[in-house]
This record gives C-alpha cells, structure tokens and sequence, in this order.
C-alpha cells in the first residue's frame, strides 16, 4: 500500500489524522482516539518515497537541512491535507491531518449562536483559543464563510498553511500563506493596510512582534481574528500579554481592554450517540468589568468575572458542557473528564446555570 491508498484508507474511516512512523503500523485518530490500522508498516525507503511523493523538491531540500516540515498538500478531490514531516531517531515521521474539502458553516459545526454576530463585527479583535487538535482553525473558517455569505467586504489572510480555500462569493477573500507567498506573519502585516483589507484573520500570535502588529492593526479600525493555544478564555489574555517584556504590559494591557471583543475558547468533546464530536465553547464577551480588570492588570479575577459578571451570551466551559449535557449532546461521563470545576458542575446540573448565561444555545 502506497501512501495515497493509505490516506484514502483514513478518508475512508472518517479520520482526522493520520500519523506515521518506520517500521510501526500507522495511527489514525477517529472522533479523538487513536486507531492502529492493520497493515505493514513502512520501512525506511517507503516514508521517503511517501515524503516525495506529498512534497516538492524545493521543500525536502529544506526538510533535509532543517529536518523539520510543514507543509500543504492537495489531492485530486480538492482535500486539503496538512502535513508535517520530522526526523525521530534517525529516520522520518510523518503527520498527516485531513481537511474537509467544503468549508463548514458555523450552522453545521453547531457552534453557539454568538459566533456570527461576532463575525459580523465592524471592528474588534476577536481571539479563537483552545488546544491543539480543538478545531479553531475550523471554527475561524466558518466565520470567514458567514462574512463571505453576507457582507461584501475584503477579507485578507495570513496561515500557515492555507487549509481552507474560500471562494468570493459576496466578499474578496485575499489568502495569504507562510513560506510560499511571505516570509513572516510580522513581514506580512506591516503592510496589511495597504491591501485595503476590512477584516484581517490571522494564525496564532506566536511572539510580541507579531502581537504588537495584530494589536495595532486592530487600532486602525478593522475587524481581526486570530487564535491562541490557551485552554480557557482568561488564560488566553494572560498568554498574550505575557508575550511582551515586563516593562511593556502595563501598556499592552490598557491598549488590549480598549480592542477585545471576544474570547472564544472550544475543546472537542464525544458526542453521546457516537456520531462524532461537538465544540463545548467557553465565551468571554468583553464588558465593562472586565475590560477594567484586564486594563488594571488583574487577570486572576478573570475567571470569577466571566462566571458572575459575563454579558449575556457569556458561557464558562462548565457551562457550556452542563448545557451540552442538558440537551442530551453528551454524556455525564464527558462533563467530568472535561470540565473545570466538579463542584461547579454539580451546581449547574441542578438547574442553576444563570438565567443571562442560557443565550448561548446551539441551533
């Protein structure tokens, strides 16, 4: 088996990554889990021939001086695939995650109903959080798409890589990727404006210079989107302001309260019936008070804040879980693996979710 029929094996059992090493069988992950295919494993001379046949010359030329990779690859039926290669004792590994061809719709993901009066935003900054495999590069695809279907404006992109293609329906969707078409996201965005884009959608803000441009893009005027690693929404703040060096925070902290709309923090959870998972979204939509406790400083009262003080819409993780519990989406086995706070849970399996935090309901 070739490694084109191995990945059409993974399509086949609807799997979301695929990882491989030599002389081990291949993984794929299902629903979250990992699954051990019953087939040979590849030898030495078999993950080469595999990384040539996904790769370019150019790029394992890079692979071969760096011995790490990141990639893109297309197949035939438009299926994005995004592809990492790196060296493990001497040999290559390959990781393999599976896009959707279509892009999803905020509607199909059943993501809560905040997410497209946020995407909708004239102006703001918006951060998508969660842990690696959460799905926020997918979640912030279905925001571009619901931009896409009802507003004409310009939307311009920095990934890495492109994952998703969209194509212009109401809007100009301008995408940008790392390494191919810029050598840097700070590069990239120094001369975003000149584009004369609406809404600038970033990856994750991975050093202070590129947290200082996004933060300063979001000055002029625009709507921008990027996304964080932190597994709740008051994390995420900390996460970006600890970019910066100590003498800047105090700055950073009053110009970020001024610019924040919303956190949106998901983690992928099995849905009851085996079908799949479903994002359980903590949402910290940006008011008053915590805009002051941001601007002051005092990210340790986030939290409380978000629980007691949040806006209608707002939703901590445990909230968001005992609602998906509530409508039968998921099991109590679930809330407890996943949730913050077991007492809380068992406050909010009793009925007393606030009545303001209830908004967050998913169609």
């Amino acid at each position: 088996m070739d490694i084109m029929e191995l990945i059409e094996l993974a399509k086949s059992q609807n799997a979301s990554d695929l990882h491989m090493s030599v002389n081990s069988p291949p993984l794929i992950r299902v629903d979250g889990a990992l699954k051990i295919l019953d087939i040979p494993p590849f030898n030495n001379t078999d993950m080469k021939t595999a990384l040539m046949t996904l790769s370019t010359l150019e790029k394992l030329e890079y692979y071969e001086n760096e011995l790490d990779l990141d990639f893109k690859y297309v197949m035939p039926d438009g299926t994005n695939l995004r592809c990492n290669a790196a060296q493990e004792r001497g040999q290559i590994s390959l990781s393999i995650r599976i896009l959707p061809s279509k892009v999803p719709t905020i509607d199909q993901l059943q993501l809560p109903s905040i997410f497209k009066k946020l995407a909708l935003l004239d102006r703001g900054l918006v951060v998508i959080s969660g842990p690696t495999g959460s799905g926020k590069t997918t979640s912030q695809a279905a925001l571009i798409a619901h931009i896409n279907a009802n507003q004409t404006r310009h939307i311009l992109t920095f990934e890495d890589p492109i994952e998703y293609s969209h194509p212009n329906i109401k809007s100009k969707i301008t995408q940008r990727e790392l390494g191919g078409d810029t050598h840097s996201f700070a590069q990239a965005l120094k001369y975003a404006l000149r584009h004369d884009p609406d809404v600038i959608v970033m990856g994750e803000m991975r050093d202070s210079e590129t947290a200082a441009l996004v933060i300063s893009l979001a000055e002029t005027g625009h709507l921008v989107i990027t996304t964080s690693h932190a597994p709740y929404a008051p994390q995420a703040v900390e996460r970006i302001i600890d970019l910066f060096p100590h003498a800047e925070r105090a700055l950073v902290q009053m110009r970020l309260a001024s610019l924040l709309s919303a956190v949106l923090c998901q983690t992928l959870v099995p849905r009851a019936d085996g079908s799949g998972r479903i994002a359980a979204v903590e949402i910290m939509l940006v008011n008053s008070a915590i805009r002051n406790l941001i601007r002051e400083g005092r990210l340790t009262l986030l939290s409380n804040a978000l629980r007691d003080y949040g806006s209608a819409g707002s939703t901590t993780l445990d909230e968001a879980l005992a609602q998906l519990y509530s409508d039968g989406t998921i099991t109590m086995e679930t809330v407890m693996k996943f949730c913050h706070d077991h007492e809380e849970i068992g406050r909010l399996i009793q009925g007393t979710l606030p009545h303001h935090k209830t908004q967050t309901s998913r169609k």
